[in-house]
């Protein structure tokens, strides 16, 4: 199952510039995944300050 990012998320970008596939991208006020690109790696989640990346 693909991550999620929650509300928590506060926009610094470190998730987008360290997923493998390219799946997270700015969206309107916190950043989004492609759910049918997202490779369930979580490195996404390992570099997010605030932990708003988890396991949809």
């Amino acid at each position: 199952m693909a991550y999620k990012i929650s509300d928590e998320c506060i926009s610094c970008g470190a998730c987008a510039g360290e997923c493998p596939v390219g799946a997270i991208s700015e969206g309107d006020g916190k950043y989004e995944i492609d759910a049918d690109a997202c490779l369930d790696c979580g490195v996404c989640a390992g570099v997010c300050p605030v932990g708003a990346p988890s396991e949809g």
